[in-house]
């Protein structure tokens, strides 16, 4: 705690190493079975005391930023309902200034938006003394969105439903990647309607048999980063890399240059890329560097915990 009482929570980024995705359900949403890995790219939320809500935004997507890569300083923000549903939720007002740090892209396939709402849940859970416990913080992150649960939780975990029903998951060993971060982010509503359109033309699988979730828990599990790189598996790669073509020279690039694999993460655009051990995902965000196919690259390692007080 500062000073000034501000209490500050930060949250990690994700990675999808296996994503099935269902047909489109009656409730609007997609069947899913998704291993879901925490990895160290983080943003922080700030809350501070104030009189209703308000909202800053520094660090990625903040400025000039436009389009999906934006972040939302109002009700938009998944950060602000979180803040009105953890007051409803505890009877206390929603008075509070909250700033958001960023560092993971948004509209990257990274869940920085639930990474946000998860961290807001915790500072200002802390800030108005809620007391809330972790089932109920929970709930609430399911009620603000899918990623939203996994943001607090962390680690690995499996996820079915529409991703927010959680199983934790033993990871044997921290895995290293190398993230390539696309120049502009990819709205995950349109990346879903892709996929619903290219299975309705035929073009697809329709969904209706999951692809299993065992091979990735199992590399997980034991190992080696081969077995990990061979299973990994997204539902949504096919539908991204036909919104943003580029991407397939990105997958490439990410393999030619010595990933033991690469996999578009959730929605995209970021490219995921595997490497045996921290030395060799240095020498991969190196080699992707030059390459020119990505804005930035970031070397992550994972399992992290999920949102949590600093």
């Amino acid at each position: 705690m500062t000073a000034d009482g501000a209490r500050t929570a930060r949250a990690p980024a994700k990675i999808n190493a296996h994503l099935a995705v269902g047909p489109l359900r009656a409730d609007g949403f997609h069947e899913l079975r998704t291993v879901y890995l925490a990895v160290s790219l983080f943003d922080t939320v700030t809350a501070r005391q104030g009189d209703g809500l308000s909202l800053a935004v520094s660090g990625e997507g903040a400025g000039a930023a436009t389009g999906a890569d934006a972040v939302p300083t109002d009700r938009r923000n998944l950060v602000w309902r979180a803040a009105e549903l953890l007051a409803e939720h505890a009877g206390v007002p929603a008075d509070a200034h909250l700033e958001i740090t960023k560092t993971i892209p948004a509209a990257a396939g990274l869940a920085g938006g639930s990474a946000d709402a998860a961290a807001a849940l915790v500072a200002l859970d802390a800030l108005w003394g809620t007391r809330a416990d972790r089932a109920d913080l929970l709930e609430l992150a399911a009620r603000l969105g899918s990623d939203v649960p996994f943001s607090l939780l962390g680690g690995v975990a499996l996820g079915t439903g529409r991703g927010e029903q959680l199983a934790p998951v033993l990871a044997g060993r921290a895995w290293h990647w190398v993230l390539g971060i696309a120049g502009q982010g990819l709205s995950t509503p349109s990346v879903y309607a892709e996929l619903d359109r290219l299975r309705a033309a035929g073009l697809l699988p329709d969904g209706e048999e999951l692809l299993p979730a065992e091979p990735v828990i199992g590399a997980l599990r034991s190992g080696p980063a081969s077995g990990l790189a061979t299973a990994l598996a997204n539902d949504l790669q096919a539908p991204a890399l036909a919104l943003r073509p580029e991407l397939r020279r990105a997958l490439g690039a990410a393999t030619s240059a010595g990933a033991l694999g690469a996999v578009v993460s959730g929605s995209g655009p970021t490219v995921a890329a595997l490497a045996e051990d921290e030395t060799a995902a240095v020498r991969l965000a190196a080699s992707l560097a030059g390459e020119g196919v990505f804005r930035t690259v970031r070397v992550v390692t994972g399992p992290v915990p999920g949102a949590r007080l600093v």
